[in-house]
């Protein structure tokens, strides 16, 4: 459930002239600005492509007819959506197996049973993690930066 960037030849020589201590904190800045991308994305309720998630079935509503609660509004928290970095790599990924599996069937789109004796129920894909252009342009801009502070 990982979306790789591959970065351009230009910034990759640049890199490479930093030490792994400098190159470790520009991940983790990196990281940090990813992890509030993807969750300013799922609480707007869009892929990376910028299309809507498919609606749930019908929830509760309040009197004006809109569903009272937003999908996935607890595991886009900073406590469930954790951020990892390396010198050599940025990471953002969910912090534990449960989350992990919620995550993964609707990120794929795939079935689950409901309870120990319940239903099968197959779940449209909603990408959660994922990068957009957007999200590819703030990473080079912000090695832009960094270079300019260094």
């Amino acid at each position: 459930m990982s979306d790789f960037i591959q970065l351009e030849d230009w910034m990759v020589g640049l890199l490479e002239k930093f030490t792994p201590a400098q190159r470790r904190k520009l991940t983790q800045q990196w990281a940090r600005t990813l992890r509030q991308s993807q969750q300013k994305r799922i609480q707007q309720q869009l892929n990376p492509d910028g299309s809507p998630y498919e609606a749930r079935k019908p929830q509760k509503r309040d009197k004006k007819g809109r569903i009272k609660r937003k999908m996935f509004r607890k595991i886009r928290t900073a406590r469930y959506l954790k951020t990892k970095a390396a010198p050599d790599m940025a990471e953002v990924s969910f912090s534990n197996n449960r989350i992990e599996k919620i995550a993964a069937t609707h990120q794929l789109g795939l079935r689950e049973r409901l309870g120990k004796r319940g239903p099968v129920v197959k779940y449209p894909q909603r990408k959660l993690l994922g990068m957009t252009e957007i999200d590819i342009e703030r990473v080079g801009d912000e090695l832009i930066n960094y270079l300019s502070e260094h």
